[in-house]
């Protein structure tokens, strides 16, 4: 056979666009761009990590609730050789503190989006990174199947920051669980259905334009359907419809994902591969979920119709003041609901409220249908528990026992803990919580969490804090008795520590913002009760500023003036401030509130303070769907 010699090569610009070879090479390109990015913010969390593993805080929760079956006993402050306090500030706090002035552009938050600065810039980049991995070198117009590769390649981003036990919350450390990740687990589903709808889109321009079927071949069919339960998936999860239908909005989520991969795979053969990751990352989350799971008995007490307190005893480690639990009621036949409840207790070993019960304590604040009826059920039970008491002991006093104070007992399982603060307090030496509402059992966590870690475990860990100023506003003077026996027993523990050789001061406002019941106010010590609803801001001012401010300057910073004589009192309630020490502000509460002081800290930031002041630490949460 003769030789021929070389096939013809047809020109680049000639040649016939093979999106079946090409796209997949977008697809490896986008799936490096992201795990390395990813990778650099785990590189910055790394110092985080490693402190909370040193002090034993990292993975310390990670298996759950432990219990104790035996009685509770109280334990004495430790009297062990503690670590010696460190003054001296290492050179990643320095680094970490430099950091911090340019930082204090991304904690602005912006109204009605729920994100800051950070973060939108963040979700920027990543947009244009998956638009500009669809766009380049794409005959769009006439073949869309980018739009689609790329679409597939972010199923594994989804699912990593969707499940609630991430890989990523290992790696970046305490106080970076699912609820601060979730953001990027809802924008990236949507850039995901930008990119099926760009697709699919397209694809039906192109079947119109040549006079194609639309419908009737499996690959147009099962296409449409895919495009068509991921646009219910993405709708139903706006926030709009989360509040209104969370149920609903939840089942659907469960259901329309695994109809998705069904359609998608049946759409095309390159969607396969990519089911695995999210498959893996969903089974590691329930191989967690098993091991925090527990069924406990625990004791409901209706405060009042507003508040109801939830104890669980004989819990005596496995969590974090601060962290979350997702908890299930067995009562009336609502065995089907879990709610996410922050403990606002410490473990026993650390926790300085005597006057509740030992273990773990949770507070739900009647808000919806499920609290409301778990505060009607305790109330009613109550009563019927206080009348058989009555029936039993005719003697018995009615005002012994008041039926808001007795104690029902229930069922109930719980899963986790999750979350808690990103912001070791023990690591600075001024600390200031803020609250709003029930936003309290955060910060009352934290509050109880690191006055036992100072007092009763005697710094153990070579904590700093030396001055604590906690804020909580409520709207009336009787919601200051759902959590006044903690607050009044974590505050006689601070007042009686300089007895000690481990003191803290700790400083308590409550502001209430409506002149309702005024004689209902606990007499809690060191603590100041107004009616003001001051700015975050100028509270956090204050409690930087060595000197008190003049008259003239606090009547321009609070909302509404108040006398001479509590301008005298303001910038000497706590001891003067140490430079270096360091600053960490925790807030919790409804989103304005966050908004505000995530404003205020940027503020402090921006003026170059985080240095002088050895570095300001801000956390966040947000008491929303």
């Amino acid at each position: 056979m003769a030789d021929t010699g070389a096939p013809p090569v047809i020109p680049v610009e000639f040649q016939q666009y093979n999106s079946y070879v090409i796209d997949p090479l977008w697809q490896r390109t986008f799936s490096i761009i992201w795990p390395s990015t990813l990778a650099f913010f785990v590189l910055l969390s790394l110092p985080h990590l490693v402190r909370s593993i040193r002090n034993g805080r990292a993975y310390s929760t990670l298996f759950g609730i432990s219990e104790d079956l035996n009685d509770y006993t109280p334990i004495t402050p430790v009297k062990a050789r503690r670590r010696k306090e460190r003054n001296t500030v290492s050179w990643v706090r320095k680094a970490e503190n430099c950091l911090g002035i340019f930082g204090g552009l991304f904690n602005w938050t912006i109204p009605g989006l729920g994100l800051n600065a950070g973060q939108i810039i963040l979700l920027a980049a990543y947009v244009v990174t998956v638009l500009l991995c669809i766009v380049l070198e794409a005959p769009l117009v006439s073949n869309s199947n980018r739009a689609g590769f790329i679409a597939l390649a972010q199923f594994p981003i989804v699912f990593l920051f969707a499940t609630k036990n991430s890989i990523v919350s290992l790696l970046l450390g305490p106080g970076n669980g699912y609820e601060k990740l979730n953001f990027i687990h809802r924008w990236s589903g949507r850039t995901m259905f930008l990119g099926a709808v760009l697709h699919g889109a397209l694809w039906i321009r192109n079947h119109l334009q040549y006079g194609l079927d639309i419908l009737g071949e499996q690959k147009e069919t099962s296409g449409i359907a895919a495009l068509g339960v991921l646009g219910v998936i993405v709708i139903t999860s706006l926030k709009p419809f989360r509040r209104a239908c969370y149920e609903v909005f939840f089942g659907l989520h469960i259901l329309g994902f695994v109809a998705f991969f069904v359609t998608i795979c049946y759409h095309t053969i390159y969607a396969t591969p990519w089911i695995f990751p999210p498959l893996a990352f969903y089974g590691f989350d329930i191989l967690m979920r098993m091991f925090r799971h527990r069924i406990k008995d625990a004791i409901l007490v209706p405060v009042d119709n507003q508040m109801t307190l939830i104890h669980v005893p004989h819990s005596s480690s496995g969590w974090v003041g601060g962290q979350h639990i997702r908890l299930r009621v067995f009562f009336s036949g609502r065995v089907f609901e879990s709610h996410p409840l922050t403990i606002f207790s410490a473990t026993p070993d650390i926790s300085c409220i005597s006057s509740l019960p030992q273990g773990i304590s949770l507070g739900a604040r009647v808000s919806g249908d499920w609290t409301r009826a778990l505060n009607k059920y305790a109330t009613l039970a109550g009563s019927q528990i206080t009348d058989l008491e009555e029936c039993n002991d005719p003697t018995m006093e009615k005002e012994a026992k008041s039926k808001s104070s007795v104690e029902v007992p229930v069922q109930v399982m719980i899963e986790g803990p999750y979350g808690g603060s990103s912001v070791d307090l023990g690591n600075y030496e001024t600390a200031l919580l803020f609250a709003g509402g029930s936003g309290i059992t955060f910060t009352l966590g934290l509050l109880d969490d690191i006055v036992g870690r100072c007092v009763r475990k005697g710094r153990m860990n070579g904590e700093k804090t030396k001055r604590i100023e906690f804020a909580w506003c409520v709207r009336s003077f009787g919601s200051i008795e759902w959590f006044s026996s903690a607050l009044m027993d974590i505050a006689t523990v601070a007042a009686t520590s300089h007895t000690t050789s481990s003191p803290i001061d700790v400083h308590m406002s409550i502001y209430v913002t409506c002149l309702c019941n005024p004689e209902a106010i606990p007499p809690i010590p060191n603590c100041d009760v107004t009616i003001i609803r001051p700015s975050i801001y100028h509270v956090l001012n204050d409690l930087i500023t060595p000197n008190p401010p003049q008259n003239s300057d606090m009547e321009a910073i609070l909302d509404v003036q108040i006398s001479e004589s509590d301008l005298a009192k303001k910038g000497s309630i706590l001891p003067r401030l140490r430079e270096g020490g360091g600053v960490a502000v925790c807030a919790s509460g409804p989103q304005s509130l966050t908004r505000e002081a995530a404003n205020a800290v940027a503020r402090l930031q921006m003026r170059g303070l985080a240095v002088t002041l050895g570095g300001i630490a801000l956390h966040t949460e947000v008491f929303s769907l």
